[in-house]
């Protein structure tokens, strides 16, 4: 199992930017598919943003966050990022980022999740 470590969560006024980052500890951090969820206080997880494995590095959003956010990684430190700009109240709540080995379905690694809060 991957072990994945969210940092860059924090307080910020709305129209404000963060970039979370997510590092984690395999050697074979290139062959996963990233992703970032969210969970808002009394709702349930949601998708944010993946990023494939391999070279494509196709890279999917939530419509609520296209335009604003943006998922890139570096495989040379196998981290992966989550550049949020133009913050929202809405956005608010606990980020995790998550791991899909390239011949899984499902998500099979949870970080502990970045805390972000937006004030309006």
């Amino acid at each position: 199992q991957v072990q994945l470590v969210e940092s860059g969560g924090g307080l910020v006024q709305a129209g404000d930017s963060l970039r979370l980052s997510c590092t984690a500890s395999t050697r074979t951090f290139s062959r996963y598919t990233m992703g970032w969820f969210r969970q808002a206080p009394g709702k349930e997880r949601e998708f944010v943003a993946a990023i494939t494995w391999g070279t494509d590095r196709t890279t999917y959003y939530a419509d609520s966050v296209k335009g604003r956010f943006t998922i890139s990684r570096d495989n040379a430190k196998n981290t992966v990022y989550l550049q949020m700009n133009s913050l929202k109240p809405d956005d608010t709540g606990d980020y995790y980022c998550a791991s899909r080995s390239s011949y899984d379905s499902t998500w099979g690694s949870w970080g502990q999740g970045t805390q972000v809060t937006v004030s309006s």
